[in-house]
C-alpha cells in the first residue's frame, strides 16, 4: 500500500493519529524509528532549519519541495506537507500539488492567509475572501494524480474574523471536496468542541507548545472529536534547547564532557543513520562484481 493510502486509512481509524513534527531528515528517521505511523513537517520548521529564520514566508515552492523530498527519501513513513497558501492563485496551487506529490508527500494542506503567510499563532494574520480560497482548495483537488493523496483545508479566520467564520469556511471546503479540515489556534476548549461537532469531515489539532491552543494530550483530543493531532515544532523547540547547552558548556568550560550524558555515541548515531546498511549494500555490489568477472569472458 502506497503512502497516501496509509495515511487516507489512518485518518479512518477510531485511534487519533498522532503526527510528530520533522526538523529535518535526521529527526524524520528517528520518527519512523520510534514507532509512529506517519509524521508532519511545516514550514516553520523547514525555515528555522533552512534559513535559522521565522516562519514568515520566507522559502520558496521549489525549496519546500527540496525539503519534502529529502524527508520522503529518509523515512517510509506518510507525511502531511505544508502547501502554505499554494504560493499564488490557482495555477500555483497546482503546481505546487504536482510537485509536491513527486517529492513523495501523502498529504497536504493549503491555508486562507494572505501572502507572506505568517506562523498560525502569531499575531497580525490576515485572510483571503473565501471565494479566493475555495478555489485553490477545488484546485488542489484537481491537480492530483493519486487520488488518495489527501488535501487539508487550513483555515486561519478564527484569530482574524471569528469562530463562527472559521467553521463557516471549513464547512464549505469540506463541500468542495477537502479530504481534513483544520481550523488553526482556538483559544479554548469550547472552541475545539465547536470545531469538532458542528464540521462534518475529520479534523485535526495542532499542539503548539506556549501557543495560543490549550495543550491537551492526544487522549482529551480524540474525547473533543479530533481525528488527528499534529506536534510540528516540539522538534524544532527542543533542537534549539539543547543545542544552546551545548555551546554553553563549550564556552565555559573548553570541553563537552560535561555534555556526554546528553548525547548519543558515535556507534548509536551510526545505526540511527543506517550505516551498517549502506556498507552491506556496497559488499554485496562488490561482490556481485567480482562473481561476475570471474565468470565472464571479458575479465
Amino acid at each position: 500500500m502506497n503512502r497516501t493510502s496509509v495515511f487516507r486509512r489512518l485518518l479512518q481509524e477510531p485511534e487519533i493519529l498522532m503526527l510528530p513534527g520533522a526538523h529535518d531528515a535526521l529527526t524524520a528517521r528517528i520518527i519512523a524509528q520510534c514507532g509512529f505511523k506517519a509524521y508532519t513537517a511545516g514550514g516553520y520548521s523547514a525555515t528555522a532549519g533552512m534559513l535559522g529564520a521565522p516562519d514568515i514566508s520566507q522559502l520558496s515552492m521549489t525549496e519546500m519541495v527540496d525539503f519534502y523530498t529529502r524527508l520522503c527519501d529518509a523515512s517510509p513513513l506518510p507525511i502531511l506537507a505544508d502547501a502554505d497558501t499554494g504560493y499564488g492563485g490557482t495555477t500555483n496551487v497546482a503546481r505546487t500539488v504536482r510537485a509536491y506529490e513527486r517529492a513523495g508527500v501523502a498529504a497536504l494542506f493549503v491555508e486562507d492567509q494572505v501572502f507572506p503567510k505568517r506562523c498560525g499563532h502569531m499575531d497580525g494574520k490576515r485572510v483571503v475572501p473565501r471565494n479566493e480560497w475555495l478555489e485553490k482548495i477545488k484546485a488542489a483537488l484537481d491537480s492530483r494524480v493519486d487520488p488518495d493523496l489527501v488535501i487539508m483545508a487550513r483555515t486561519d479566520a478564527l484569530a482574524v474574523k471569528s469562530i463562527d467564520e472559521a467553521i463557516i469556511r471549513a464547512h464549505l471546503a469540506w463541500e468542495v471536496g477537502a479530504d481534513l479540515l483544520f481550523v488553526e489556534a482556538p483559544t479554548d476548549i469550547e472552541q475545539m468542541k465547536r470545531i469538532c461537532s458542528e464540521l462534518d469531515g475529520p479534523t485535526l489539532a495542532n499542539n503548539v507548545e506556549a501557543g495560543k491552543t490549550p495543550f491537551l494530550t492526544a487522549s482529551e483530543l480524540q474525547a473533543i472529536g479530533y481525528a488527528a493531532v499534529a506536534y510540528p515544532v516540539a522538534a524544532t523547540y527542543t533542537i534549539t534547547k539543547a543545542v544552546r547547552e551545548l555551546m554553553v558548556t563549550l564556552a565555559s568550560e573548553g570541553s563537552t564532557l560535561g555534555m556526554f550524558d546528553r548525547m548519543v555515541s558515535f556507534e548509536e548515531f551510526n545505526n540511527t543513520v543506517g550505516l551498517a546498511d549502506i556498507r552491506a549494500r556496497e559488499i554485496a555490489y562488490a561482490d556481485f562484481v567480482k562473481s561476475f568477472m570471474e565468470d565472464t569472458n571479458l575479465k
